[in-house]
């Protein structure tokens, strides 16, 4: 859609409908910096820039894990504010602090244009035997959740769950159960709502060898990950997703993804994990954004 305007892109409501979606941990705002780790301060305009070059698509959703409310309003504004000259272009989310179901904790929030899609409903799970209240579950170190949105795109009446969630990094149980968790409600809604598609993004601190992503992708889950499944000579940029900040938990691995629903009418266009540090040596996150744009094709929904 570059070299359209945004009026331009969002008008053709009879052809594909092309969907980016960015997944990032971004590092909660922390007062005591690991090693190499620079404060949010530092990071925010860096983190805020790369999201911004990085959903000129307006059909964009952006997933993002480990957010602190005053992280959330801050990123919020410099979207809105790259956006000043067109206000009906602006940004809205949905998402709770994950302490509270309030604005207390982390937030899994999922960012998105509300002139582009109408948001239907949403809500928050926790990710525990008490899905509908702040709880932590199994043998989690924290309390996780996973934040679900029914969008319907205004131009062309595409419904689209999306969802974001971060998995527990102790507890594999925890993962395991939550991964299960997560594919049961993507089941519900798929029962009940006449859905396109269903695209997920997150850290879920497992690698590929791990029981979670062994959950998300075993041939009867109703998932497959976007990353595998474009071919490795149409991948950009780097492999691993964590970083660290270069010296505590130095150990690169892949563990955060982009999800979609099997056998939909889409097509994995591209698949990219971004580089989280440049010349100034400022890493943005411990993790690097992972980018997936898909192609909806018009058709009868499932």
């Amino acid at each position: 859609m570059r070299g359209k305007s945004t009026e331009d892109a969002t008008s053709i409501s009879d052809g594909p409908l092309s969907i980016r979606v960015i997944t990032h941990n971004i590092r909660y705002a922390t007062q005591y910096p690991f090693k190499g780790e620079e404060p949010w301060s530092t990071r925010c305009p860096l983190l805020c820039s790369q999201l911004v070059f990085n959903s000129e698509n307006p059909a964009t959703f952006i997933c993002l894990q480990e957010v602190l409310h005053s992280q959330l309003m801050d990123i919020l504004s410099s979207l809105n504010t790259s956006t000043a000259t067109q206000s009906h272009d602006s940004w809205s989310y949905i998402g709770v602090g994950r302490d509270d179901g309030k604005s207390v904790g982390e937030y899994s929030p999922i960012l998105y244009r509300p002139r582009i899609w109408h948001l239907k409903r949403w809500e928050t799970r926790w990710l525990s035997e008490t899905p509908t209240i702040p709880s932590k579950g199994f043998d989690a170190s924290s309390i996780r959740i996973v934040t679900i949105g029914h969008f319907v795109h205004v131009k062309t009446s595409q419904n689209i769950l999306v969802m974001s969630t971060h998995l527990d990094d102790q507890g594999r149980q925890s993962r395991r159960e939550s991964a299960k968790m997560i594919l049961e409600r993507i089941r519900f809604f798929s029962n009940h709502d006449q859905l396109s598609t269903v695209l997920l993004g997150g850290d879920f601190n497992s690698p590929p060898d791990d029981e979670a992503y062994q959950v998300m992708t075993t041939s009867d889950s109703i998932m497959e990950d976007i990353g595998a499944q474009v071919p490795k000579t149409k991948h950009y940029g780097n492999e691993m997703t964590f970083t660290s900040f270069g010296y505590v938990d130095n150990k690169p691995s892949r563990i955060d993804f982009i999800f979609c629903r099997k056998g939909d009418r889409v097509t994995y266009q591209t698949y990219a994990v971004l580089a989280n540090r440049f010349d100034d040596g400022i890493y943005l996150s411990d993790h690097r954004a992972c980018v997936a744009d898909v192609l909806l094709e018009p058709g009868p929904t499932s």
